[in-house]
Order: structure tokens, then C-alpha cells, then sequence
């Protein structure tokens, strides 16, 4: 039977799901999460949080490779991947835990178990521990995420052909590792697995890593990953992945036509997501579909009156900030508030390899084929002094304007630290400001934000310090 109406019932718990609850709680609206797993979803269990914790290990482990460089010695050091591992997983439980206090804070009813849409105004939950129940709802917002792809005809066993989420899960370190997909997944893993000690091998289709970022950035990544002799085949397709006694041979066909096979302890596919929207009810409710992404306007809303989709299932933009956003904007709507619709050009995209690689809008490439008249600054962190105090001066800065409005189009960083480089370009583009006002804004030396303020007047052919 229906209980009393709530304001908003929200399906999915992750980086788009709680933050929506909160945001309508903080309006007053009355507001039950179902979740069928964990509150933070992906991201905060199997995904962002915990890689992250990994880099950061990885992060010190490196430097204390370069003990000569910075005047020390270590004997006799060992690297526990194992318990790295673990203080990833801790670091994911703290924050999990986090979101369960920020529900409770936030009166938000939380339901452990699967949602269905029996209709527009109606959710059917199967709760984890048995029953059925029947939330009576104004307004229907999913925020069922998606899962990762695998390779048509390659079965993913959990064992030598894992995801990133078995990988996260993995206590022990592969000796050798091959990797289908080069983009921020699969180049987070390489780096974490090469620091390691792992023997790594990256698989990608389209003709360069992280293909999707500038192709200069693209070919520093190269760059560094030859040095530090992570292997790498572009333009070149798996044909298929086969168990041996102790791992896995892939088939490669590479762009020279030819086949190679390569063998590794393991084979992790990272190549993309899938929407979990199967079993929602959506036809029935009338929720407009394209291979199972669901369509939505920009107002997050769906084909259906009353229901609205949010983050990784709308495949906008696969992201944990683009579902959070998503989510404030459709409760807002809601609400019935004033909405300005999301930009998604100005969307930050971050990739926490080493170097560090982030951007947003369009890449130069992209822009002039789009017919707009370009001007470009770039900057290199060797010339910044907070860089080589650091040790680590490898990229640059690179800035992509409108000659005749100096709109920014588009800003792609490669280099230390520029996933926290990224925001101020962000801000700048979301207010309105030229490479003009950035140049021309002080920026304290010595820091690698410095870096930004030269690109900027590079754009007009005058960097100070080259």
C-alpha cells in the first residue's frame, strides 16, 4: 500500500543522488533516497575516492625514488601494495560514512534496497531485506549511474579479465598488466600499477592516449609514460582475450594490420560506461531512451511528466561534479527556482596521472574546426621557478580564445598539481573574463599559478618569462 506523499523520491544514492537529496532537504522538501548498495555510489566506493587514495601512494612512493635529487638515501625500502590498498578502502568507508551522517543531519529518509517506477508519481522498492513497499512521490528523480563496458565477445571473470572495481579490490600487485583504454581510468591505473613495479601495457583503439584531451597534451603523456617505459600500442584493436596457466593472452591488431598477442597476470578493460536503466520501469512510465541513456532537456527533466534523470544514466557527461550539478539543478527545478542551465563547455575534466592532465571546452583542434578565428598561449612549467623547486616541470599551460570576442574556449594543462590549477580558468570562463583580465590579475610568485597569468599573455605573443 502507499504511505503519505513525499515531495521528492530519488533512485541511486551516488554523487548525483545524495547530493539532490540534500539540496531539497536544505528547501524544505520532504525527500526518501533509495539506494539498493552503498550511499556514494561509484565514485565514493569503487571510483573516484579510492583511486585517488592510491595515487597518493603512488605519489610517495615515486618521490622516494628520487631520494638523490633531493639529497637523502633509503636502504632496505619495500612498498606494501597490499596494505595500500586497504588505506584506500579506509579512506572510501570514512567517506561513505560521512554521507550516512549528512543524511541523518539533513532529515532525508534513506531506503536500502532496488526502485522501480510503477507510473509517474509512484516508486516500487524491494527493500535488501525483504518486502515490497510503495513510495506515493510529487516528483521521480533517477540517479541510477552506469557500469562499466565490456570488450563484445571478451568475458569479464572478476579474475585475470577484470574492471576497475576488481582492481580496487585486488590485494596483491600483477607482475605484468595489459590495459584496454587509455583514458583517465586506464591511465590512473598504469601509473599506479608502473610506480608499483608492475610491467604495463596500454591498449587503445583511437590513435593516441587520453585521445579526447588536446593532442599536445596528449603527446606529453606520450612522452613521459616512454621515459618511464609504460608500453602503449594507439590505432590498435583487441581481437580477442584468452586464459593461460597464470594469466590471460590478448590478441592485438595494430595499426600496421598485423596481430600481436600479449600476455599479462592480468587484463583490465577500461573502456567506458554503460547506464544501468534496465528494470526502472521507464517505458511504461513513458521515459524516452536512446541504448539506454536517458534523454533529458535542460532542465534535467525526462519525456515523462514528473520525472527527472540525473549524471552518469543521461550520459551527458560520465562525472561525479556533472551528476552532483545535475542534481542541484533538477531539485531546484522542482522547487520551482529561477534555473541557469549548466554550460557544459565549462565543465572541468581532471585525469590524476603523472603528470597530471586537465582541461574543459574545446581543445584547438576542435575549435578551429568549428570556423572560429583562434588565439593560442601556451606556457611551459619549466619556466616557472615554484615547478623546478618542486622537481617536477614537465607540461605546460595551454589556452585556446576567440581572437575577436577573447572568449575562452577552451584551457588544457598538463603538468604538477593542475587539477587544482584548473578552477580559477573555470571561474574565468563561467564570469566572463578574457585572457586579458586573467594576464592582467596578480598572481603571487613563486607558485605554478603563475603559469596561468603567462599563458594568458601568451594569447597576445607576450609571456614574461620566455
Amino acid at each position: 500500500m502507499t504511505d503519505e506523499l513525499r515531495d521528492v523520491v530519488i533512485i541511486g544514492g551516488g554523487p548525483g543522488g545524495y547530493v539532490a537529496a540534500i539540496r531539497a532537504a536544505q528547501l524544505g522538501l520532504s525527500v526518501t533516497l533509495v539506494e539498493k548498495e552503498r550511499l556514494g555510489g561509484i565514485c565514493l566506493n569503487w571510483g573516484c575516492i579510492p583511486t585517488k587514495a592510491l595515487l597518493r601512494n603512488a605519489e610517495v612512493i615515486q618521490l622516494l625514488g628520487e631520494g638523490k635529487t633531493f639529497g637523502f638515501e633509503l636502504e632496505g625500502f619495500t612498498a606494501d601494495y597490499g596494505l595500500a590498498v586497504k588505506r584506500s578502502r579506509t579512506v572510501s568507508e570514512r567517506l561513505v560514512r560521512g554521507v550516512g551522517a549528512l543524511m541523518r543531519g539533513n532529515e532525508v529518509e534513506v531506503v536500502e534496497g532496488t526502485g522501480r517506477i510503477a507510473e509517474p508519481g509512484i516508486v516500487h522498492v524491494a527493500p535488501v531485506d525483504g518486502g515490497e513497499m510503495c513510495l506515493d512521490t510529487k516528483a521521480i528523480i533517477v540517479a541510477t549511474g552506469a557500469r562499466a563496458r565490456s570488450i563484445p565477445g571478451v568475458e569479464v571473470d572478476g579474475k585475470r579479465v577484470i574492471t576497475s572495481r576488481h582492481a580496487l579490490e585486488m590485494q596483491e600487485l600483477p607482475s605484468s598488466v595489459v590495459i584496454v583504454g587509455a583514458g583517465p581510468i586506464g591511465m590512473e591505473f598504469a601509473h599506479v600499477w608502473a610506480t608499483y613495479g608492475a610491467q604495463v601495457t596500454i591498449v587503445e583503439m583511437l590513435p593516441r592516449l587520453l585521445p579526447l584531451e588536446d593532442e599536445e597534451v596528449s603527446r606529453e603523456i606520450e612522452r613521459a609514460y616512454k621515459r618511464r617505459k609504460i608500453g602503449f600500442l594507439t590505432s590498435s584493436r583487441v581481437q580477442g582475450v584468452e586464459p593461460t596457466g597464470s594469466g590471460a593472452r590478448v590478441t592485438v591488431q595494430k595499426k600496421d594490420g598485423k596481430t600481436e598477442p600479449l600476455e599479462a597476470d592480468k587484463v583490465l578493460v577500461a573502456i567506458g560506461v554503460q547506464p544501468n536503466s534496465e528494470d526502472l520501469g521507464l517505458e511504461d512510465a513513458g521515459v524516452r531512451a536512446e541504448r539506454g541513456w536517458i534523454s533529458v532537456d535542460e532542465r534535467m527533466r525526462t519525456s515523462a511528466e514528473g520525472i527527472w534523470a540525473i549524471g552518469d544514466v543521461t550520459g551527458k557527461m560520465p562525472l561525479a561534479h556533472v551528476a552532483s550539478a545535475q542534481g542541484i539543478l533538477a531539485v531546484e527545478d522542482i522547487a520551482g527556482l529561477a534555473l541557469k542551465p549548466l554550460d557544459y563547455g565549462a565543465v572541468p575534466g581532471c585525469t590524476y596521472c603523472q603528470p597530471q592532465v586537465a582541461s574543459f571546452g574545446l581543445t584547438e583542434a576542435e575549435a578551429r574546426e568549428q570556423g572560429n578565428s583562434v588565439r593560442v598561449g601556451t606556457f611551459p612549467f619549466r619556466a616557472i621557478g615554484k615547478a623546478l623547486a618542486l622537481g617536477e616541470y614537465d607540461g605546460f599551460v595551454k589556452l585556446v580564445a576567440d581572437e575577436t570576442t577573447g572568449e575562452l574556449l577552451g584551457a588544457h594543462l598538463v603538468g604538477p598539481e593542475v587539477t587544482e590549477l584548473l578552477p580559477e580558468l573555470v571561474l574565468a570562463r563561467t564570469a566572463e573574463l578574457t585572457p586579458e583580465e586573467i594576464a592582467r590579475s596578480v598572481h603571487a610568485h613563486p607558485t605554478l599559478s603563475e603559469a596561468l597569468m603567462e599563458a594568458a599573455h601568451g594569447v597576445f605573443g607576450k609571456p614574461i618569462h620566455i
